[in-house]
């Protein structure tokens, strides 16, 4: 459990996140977006949980065993908060691309 310490205590905050990256624009919503906002989700998970491993195993311990849950803590916020920032970047100029686009009925 003390490995995976900085993810337990962050999923409320995570999944709060999470829930506005979803629910937030509403429209449009099609397969697509989906898709994408699912596979950003869990990419931003796994970047997190792969950052706070990285850096449990890779602390200086001649600071302390606290310096380990500082770091993972750390490293899983900056990880996530990364990937949906570049992923909210992303929806916004693939929906401001697609609203300019004229459709065709």
């Amino acid at each position: 459990m003390e490995l995976n310490l900085a993810m337990i205590l962050f999923i409320p905050w995570f999944s709060i996140l999470a829930v506005l990256f979803w629910m937030f624009p509403r429209q449009p919503r099609g397969g697509a977006r989906k898709a994408f906002d699912i596979a950003s989700l869990l990419l931003a998970t796994g970047v997190a949980t792969a950052g706070m491993q990285w850096s449990v195993h890779n602390a200086e311990p001649g600071y302390g065993h606290m310096w380990q849950q500082i770091l993972a803590t750390m490293m899983a916020y900056g990880g996530f908060l990364m990937v949906m920032t570049i992923a909210v970047m992303l929806r916004w100029a693939w929906l401001q691309q697609a609203a300019a686009v004229p459709r065709q009925e």
